[in-house]
């Protein structure tokens, strides 16, 4: 690679038509961040800003055909995943990283877009646990997921955040950011065997801001490929998404999406704060 070649990221994820989340997200977030992204479809969907309609997951074997070209012609930094579709998915993907296992990877599943989408399968859930949290150097989850992740066959009693938390890091996860929404503040702790690593309080806005885990956690990938320790990928993360959604901006009926070339607006422009305040995220712990 030539030395000014841009560190490489591969992120895996959905298609998502509105540039708000998905791969268009991560890419966006990734050269935002001095990166050059490469990406893997796991599969699409059929969406506009404020609802989606229908999820189509990709062949697995496609999947890992695509990986691994891209793995044998470029050396890749950092691996980010986001949205699979079904569990088959999800095991390609683990099948595939495995064979890096020195390169980081951020694991930011969703399972929002609708609870009539496979997306919230018990069997997507159990593979993502059993496969691919147990590779992960960071995985970016809100208190939903994690627990999910904690239990995925929902057969026994639920356990609690602290106990779903020293079930992933157990399991091999390496460190474990846990996003909490308040009514109107943001919540981020990063966790690791050794306990809690840092806490990040921050102001939310009023607006519906689609993509929000998507762009932290490609921005974090951005900032490990960049040869930063994950504390302070985090930390630097954050006030990265920040200042997107202060700029975010409503281009359809929907939700807002976080601008995240907000740097490149000139100084005398106006920006659009959606709902949001003027303070920058605050460090409650270290």
């Amino acid at each position: 690679m030539a030395s000014d070649t841009p560190p490489i990221v591969l992120t895996f994820g959905l298609s998502d038509p509105t540039g708000g989340a998905g791969l268009q997200a991560d890419l966006m977030t990734l050269a935002s961040m001095g990166c050059h992204g490469v990406s893997v479809l796991t599969g699409y969907t059929v969406r506009d800003s404020a609802s989606c309609d229908e999820v189509t997951g990709l062949d697995p074997e496609v999947v890992a055909t695509q990986a691994r070209m891209l793995l044998e012609d470029m050396p890749i930094a950092a691996f980010k995943v986001g949205a699979a579709t079904r569990a088959e998915v999800v095991s390609a993907i683990a099948e595939v990283v495995a064979d890096y296992d020195d390169i980081p990877l951020i694991l930011a599943p969703d399972f929002t877009l609708d609870d009539e989408h496979v997306l919230a399968a018990d069997e997507l859930r159990e593979a993502i646990a059993d496969l691919l949290a147990p590779q992960t150097t960071l995985l970016v989850a809100d208190t939903a997921a994690l627990l999910a992740l904690a239990q995925p066959d929902g057969d026994a009693e639920a356990p609690t955040l602290d106990a779903a938390i020293s079930h992933l890091l157990s399991q091999g996860c390496e460190y474990i950011l846990s996003t909490e929404t308040g009514t109107h503040r943001l919540v981020n702790t990063l966790f690791s065997e050794d306990g809690q690593v840092r806490q990040d309080m921050w102001d939310r806005g009023q607006q519906r801001i689609m993509g929000i885990t998507d762009t932290l956690g490609a921005a974090i990938a951005a900032l490990l490929a960049n040869g930063q320790e994950p504390a302070e990928a985090v930390r630097e993360a954050q006030e990265y998404l920040f200042q997107a959604t202060q700029a975010a901006f409503r281009p359809g009926m929907g939700a807002y999406l976080p601008d995240r070339f907000f740097w490149a607006r000139s100084s005398e422009d106006e920006v659009p704060i959606a709902g949001g305040s003027d303070t920058s995220p605050g460090e409650a712990r270290h």
